[in-house]
């Protein structure tokens, strides 16, 4: 999967919950979710449940926890999707 459409993607399912709009503005992958975007913990969950239906993968609570930045959630993504 190309990773500028799952960047994409991952920022799409990120903007409900971002109370930071102007550093949701300039968004790039070393974007700290929680800390730049001010997306609150109780709402990463609900991001990690739409990131897991769009892509048709499962993250573990280990996996979830170590999602701090955009570009770490498309890593993850990477990983657990494998090879196109």
């Amino acid at each position: 999967m190309d990773r500028e459409l799952v960047f994409q993607q991952v920022v799409a399912i990120l903007k409900p919950f971002v109370k930071n709009q102007a550093a949701f503005a300039a968004v790039t992958g070393q974007t700290a979710i929680l800390r730049d975007l001010k997306v609150n913990s109780a709402r990463l969950v609900e991001v990690v449940l739409r990131i897991q239906e769009r892509f048709g993968i499962q993250v573990t609570d280990d996996d979830a926890d170590k999602l701090r930045t955009v570009g770490d959630t498309v890593a993850l993504i990477e990983r657990l999707k494998g090879p196109p």
